[in-house]
């Protein structure tokens, strides 16, 4: 068995990158960009007012002038005033162009206009500059703002958009297929036997795509036939880039999975994971450079698999760029007896601004009604050993 950091390894180096394309700004949210992007301009673009009042030039003030007529308005959006007379201010507005001339605001709130004259402001020193910023300080044009791998958001959208961009290149979304497979499964809403059990772990592996922003979803059910599985799954190889399977993959007389995608020429990469739960995990790579992950059948075991390896494999074929991973400190002193690395349910907490990972333990891995609550699970190294309140552990959230 290999372990989970080069199962981990495996599953990014056999991701096959996806095509890139170019997306206008209201399909961006949750994109990955595959380019580059520099500031086309200066950022502000202009001196900019950053609060309503009246404008002046600071070296009148510094020679004792405490009164100041307001020779004009400065609205946003407008052209820049000039203060030809430097024993007079020009009132403007947030947004606006600082007037040629003036290099200091007193804010609206810190006057009282008589007359059309601004008396002595409460600053008793303003400094220059005061409620302004100067053209550039924020960014220089030409001065690279994101770089490829970057997923994008609210904030980056907003970006692209002040800096005029309609498209860039991003990756194409996966195509992916949530398979169940197992006779004992039957869809929810229909008659149940008492040998039988509703389908649920497509379900949630659909759940934790969608969370993840993940759209070009499909699922099914395959019975555990031979010409079924073959035939089935040949045909969503030939539509998806990625296939999520639970079930059919351990050492039983009915896990065909593993024989029937050698079969259609997806080649193993590894088979068997040293960890509990989520032993039987396999993963293989198809000939178009599909990726396929059948996971174990019990729920714990596929909704653990699916957020240590499955994220890790879609997140790379679409080129984002790894991120740190998280980590939490034990609530309380645990005990770890196998010699496996092991993964445990938790709940997360505050404390002390430290992010704490409370045991949610299940009875085992078929035990999903455990996880409720939970936020995901930590990662301890194999065992026997007792971790000791406030050990640091990566967190994995669902």
């Amino acid at each position: 068995m290999i372990t989970p950091s080069e199962a981990e390894a495996a599953v990014r180096a056999h991701a096959r990158l996806l095509p890139e394309y170019l997306a206008p700004l209201t399909e961006l949210s949750g994109a990955v960009l595959r380019q580059p992007v520099a500031a086309t301009a200066d950022h502000p673009p202009y001196d900019r007012v950053t609060m309503d009042g009246v404008a002046f030039a600071m070296a009148a003030y510094e020679r004792g002038r405490r009164e100041f007529r307001i020779a004009g308005t400065q609205g946003a959006g407008a052209a820049p005033l000039t203060l030809t007379d430097p024993e007079t201010c020009i009132e403007v507005m947030t947004g606006a162009s600082l007037p040629v001339g003036c290099d200091c605001v007193i804010p609206v709130e810190k006057l009282s206009v008589r007359d059309g004259v601004v008396p002595r402001a409460t600053d008793a020193n303003p400094p220059a500059m005061l409620n302004a910023l100067a053209r550039g300080l924020d960014a220089r044009k030409g001065q690279l703002l994101l770089e490829r791998g970057v997923r994008v958001g609210p904030p980056e959208i907003a970006v692209l958009a002040s800096n005029g961009y309609t498209h860039v290149r991003v990756s194409r979304p996966p195509r992916i297929v949530v398979i169940s497979t197992g006779d004992e499964l039957v869809e929810p809403g229909k008659p149940l036997e008492p040998w039988q059990v509703y389908r649920s772990n497509a379900y949630g592996v659909l759940a934790a795509l969608q969370r993840r922003g993940y759209a070009r979803l499909s699922h099914d059910h395959l019975p555990d036939d031979p010409p079924a599985l073959r035939t089935r799954l040949r045909d969503h190889l030939a539509l998806n880039d990625a296939l999520i399977l639970s079930g059919g993959v351990s050492m039983g007389r009915f896990d065909y999975v593993p024989q029937i995608l050698g079969e259609l020429g997806v080649r193993m990469v590894f088979h068997r994971v040293s960890q509990r739960p989520g032993k039987p995990l396999w993963f293989g790579v198809g000939a178009q450079g599909q990726t396929v992950y059948a996971l174990p059948g019990n729920p714990v075991s596929t909704l653990i698999s699916l957020a240590r390896y499955v994220f890790t494999g879609l997140e790379a074929a679409l080129g984002l760029a790894p991120a740190a991973p998280r980590t939490a400190v034990l609530s309380e002193d645990l005990e770890v007896k196998p010699a496996l690395t092991y993964f445990l349910p938790v709940k997360l907490a505050f404390e002390r601004e430290r992010c704490v990972a409370q045991p949610q333990p299940t009875r085992g891995s078929g035990d999903f009604t455990s996880l409720i609550g939970s936020d995901g699970f930590i990662e301890l190294p194999p065992g026997p050993r007792i971790y000791p309140r406030g050990e640091s552990a990566p967190f994995y959230s669902w």
